[in-house]
């Protein structure tokens, strides 16, 4: 459905259906990419070890050839995409990390995949992941990795102090207490002040749901009950110091090694990040299940990545011949995690035997990790939608998040204030919102 807003086009969506090609201007929906898979590709890509998948996939497929440019990660990166589709200088294969793959097909930014790449997304991927790149009944991506919930701890410091390993959230409040109490300058948790990744992850986790849709409508509940649930509770901890508010770069990683954050709320990719940022704790950190509310298993994804043909694509079916091998595979995964120190959790199960055999067990004093992994990914609620100007949403609780520690604003109005600004920017755009 087309509706005209000022001088651009924009998409009202039924049930979610994205028609990406229509808003990119009158292309038939059910276009698909060439059948040709031959010749050069041009390949964008802020995820570590993608130089060496290029490069090994073209030593094994003589017939094309990938050429990989390094891109900055962030809005700075997904702005220079938008530009470059308008533009019409777009790469053949982009990554679009899962929650703005949403906004791009909205706005005709990429191919529609379901002719050439449907048919691999469904046979390749569960439902977990399937949900994230097949909107309104087309595909417009392909899966990466996966991204679920657990829960890193310095297994030393809990066994000298005697602290159980929470399985709840209130039993997680009552470790962050008993870490406090047993060293003052040590905290069993973080509050990320500059990226909202992991308030959304915790919300889906208790089963909010940030974004539906209705008839030709989104509906957007950024604060609904189980998201407010989550930023009392995580608000709270803040407020009463215990847990830090801190960046996740730099001062996040410095208390680390410090021995100043002896647990936190992360996912698969943070096993590799930990091992690679402080390799002198080897043996004293293990993982565990993330807490639930229940007791019950429950996760959500924290990050994760696909891999799109942006409108314009020069050679989409050599493109689509690369995406697949990079994301199904087995060699295509070995390139991925080459490096050694990458706890990457594919997308396609299928694959997992590869990663967990490059990344080891040793770091975690013999830990079986992935197996963890394997039970969260299971445990992912299905049903989340990430909305189609995340971007904005995004910006909303960045803006906000620094002043929740020192209690200037709560967390639960920070939500509040998100779906304002996204409702706002949704509204803006041309489409059709039902209010809350």
């Amino acid at each position: 459905m087309l509706r005209r807003s000022s001088a651009t086009l924009a998409c009202s969506l039924a049930a979610l259906a994205l028609l990406a090609t229509a808003c990119g201007g009158g292309a038939d929906p059910g276009a698909s990419p060439t059948a040709g898979k031959t010749g050069h590709v041009t390949f964008w890509s802020f995820v570590k070890g993608s130089d060496k998948v290029a490069a090994a996939f073209n030593s094994s497929h003589p017939d094309i050839k990938v050429t990989f440019e390094t891109v900055p990660s962030g809005q700075e990166y997904y702005s220079k995409l938008t530009n470059a589709v308008k533009a019409g200088t777009a790469p053949d294969v982009a990554v679009v990390e899962y929650p703005h793959l949403p906004e791009f097909a909205a706005q005709g930014k990429v191919e529609d995949l379901s002719g050439t790449l449907g048919p691999v997304v469904k046979e390749q991927f569960p439902e977990a992941a399937r949900q994230l790149v097949d909107l309104g009944g087309r595909t417009w991506a392909v899966p990466r990795d996966a991204a679920p919930l657990m829960l890193m701890y310095r297994k030393d410091f809990f066994a000298r102090h005697r602290i159980d390993v929470p399985t709840t959230w209130d039993a997680y409040r009552n470790m962050t207490e008993r870490v406090r109490e047993a060293d003052p300058a040590a905290r069993g948790g973080v509050l990320y002040t500059d990226n909202p990744g992991l308030l959304s992850a915790l919300s889906w986790q208790a089963g909010g749901r940030w974004f539906a849709t209705e008839k030709d409508s989104w509906k957007v509940t950024v604060d609904d009950a189980p998201s407010k649930r989550v930023a009392a509770y995580w608000g709270d901890l803040a407020r009463k110091g215990l847990v830090r508010s801190l960046s996740q770069l730099d001062p996040f990683w410095t208390s680390v090694q410090k021995g100043e954050t002896v647990a936190y709320v992360c996912a698969s990719w943070c096993a590799g990040a930990h091992q690679a940022t402080v390799p002198d704790q080897k043996g004293t950190w293990a993982v565990a299940p993330v807490p639930t509310w229940d007791g019950k298993p429950a996760s959500a994804m924290y990050g994760g990545s696909s891999f799109v043909i942006p409108k314009g694509s020069d050679n989409s079916g050599a493109a689509a011949e690369f995406i697949t091998w990079i994301t199904t595979d087995p060699e295509g995964m070995k390139a991925w995690v080459s490096s050694g120190t990458s706890s990457m959790f594919p997308a396609a199960p299928k694959l997992v035997p590869v990663t967990k055999a490059a990344f080891g067990t040793a770091y975690y004093g013999g830990q079986d990790i992935y197996s963890l992994m394997a039970r969260s990914y299971d445990a992912i609620r299905p049903g989340w939608t990430w909305g189609p100007v995340m971007g904005a949403t995004n910006t909303a609780l960045v803006d906000q998040l620094p002043k929740v520690a020192d209690g200037s604003v709560t967390l639960p109005a920070v939500l509040s204030t998100a779906e304002h600004a996204t409702v706002a920017q949704m509204r803006q755009r041309g489409l059709t919102v039902t209010a809350p």
